[in-house]
């Protein structure tokens, strides 16, 4: 039994007419994988045992790293450097670029037909391209098979913002699902305090930070998140080995560990889950691949925001406001304007 359970049986057993509400558990599991880098079907096929997998103990909810399709390129550099171009580096990012997939489109519905298949909420990691732009997005789908949409980064970190495009407002989603309000920050996103005020505004109770980052320090971001937002945190990270990886001279991994050869880790996990009152419910996982599951009592969203509700009671709203520009913004607009042709076949005054 967990404390908040015995926290309401007490409650209900010493105070006269308190009702006994029962909480709503949702069974939510992460996926620690790694991508199969190059190989956009293989990588779906491997989500998919996943998903089976979590689905066959009953997850409702199943969360995958970010840029699990695709890859997230660790340790690429594509060439670049100040004032350098060479035919190397376009060459890795036409390989790149080749495996990210397009939104909507025929990989999208494949996720869509798993998500109905295995009857689970799906938030999926994966680099969206664009014509020749790429998004490091989110894409989340209802256990009925609908792509309900999806989240597009809206800040790369460091040499992402080579490589990758920036998201506008217009996709920060928090989806209102029978399982809880479901959105997602994407890795350093989680350090932006507005946009994870955003979230706040929006409700969130079920939010998902897929990430690359593996580091320890980085649990301390998501306990923070966790009890600033009273919300449930679910934050999913590749466990990669370097032989997970195409073999390039030009690739510069930081090892975990310092012998450097196939099966060195390179990408070290720490995928966990954490309650609104700041309870680690599974994980960190920092040994292999495999699954995160916890059953989450969403009464402990209330419970958490008795005493902080960042954009409720505890807001200052007449000192502090945030603004969000939910516009899309597309660097070409084309307006046409539909002009009625002089009708001449009336007959002319003579």
């Amino acid at each position: 039994m967990s404390g908040s359970e015995e926290m309401s049986k007490a409650l209900n057993a010493t105070t006269p007419g308190f009702p006994d509400i029962p909480s709503t558990i949702v069974r939510a599991t992460i996926v620690q994988a790694s991508t199969v880098y190059n190989d956009t079907p293989k990588t779906i096929e491997k989500a998919e045992k996943f998903i089976a997998e979590a689905a066959s103990d009953g997850a409702q909810l199943v969360v995958f790293p970010e840029a699990f399709i695709a890859g997230y390129p660790r340790g690429y550099r594509f060439g670049i450097g100040v004032g350098v171009h060479n035919e190397a580096g376009r060459d890795c990012f036409r390989r790149y670029h080749a495996s990210a997939i397009v939104v909507p489109g025929p990989e999208v519905d494949k996720l869509a037909e798993i998500a109905r298949k295995y009857k689970v909420y799906l938030v999926m990691g994966a680099m969206e391209k664009d014509g020749y732009t790429l998004y490091c997005t989110a894409l989340f789908f209802s256990s009925e098979g609908r792509f309900l949409g999806k989240h597009r980064k809206v800040m790369p970190t460091s040499i992402e913002r080579c490589i990758w495009g920036f998201g506008d407002g217009s996709t920060i989603p928090v989806y209102d699902t029978p399982l809880g309000k479901l959105g997602a920050a994407i890795c350093w996103e989680n350090r932006m305090p507005l946009y994870r005020t955003s979230l706040y505004g929006k409700g969130i109770e079920l939010y998902c930070a897929p990430t690359a980052d593996g580091s320890k320090e980085w649990q301390s971001s998501m306990m923070h998140i966790a009890i600033e937002g009273g919300c449930f945190v679910l934050s999913a990270c590749q466990f990669c080995l370097r032989k997970d990886f195409p073999d390039h001279a030009d690739y510069l991994f930081t090892d975990w560990y310092p012998d450097q050869h196939q099966e060195a880790i390179v990408s070290q996990g720490g995928s966990v889950i954490i309650s609104p009152l700041g309870k680690i419910l599974a994980g960190p996982n920092f040994e292999s691949e495999g699954l995160i599951t916890a059953d989450l009592d969403l009464g402990d969203v209330a419970r958490a925001k008795l005493y902080f509700d960042v954009v409720g009671h505890y807001s200052r709203p007449e000192i502090f406001n945030l603004t969000v520009n939910e516009t899309p913004k597309k660097p070409v607009t084309f307006v046409s304007k539909s002009v009625k042709a002089e009708d001449d076949s009336e007959p002319q005054d003579k």
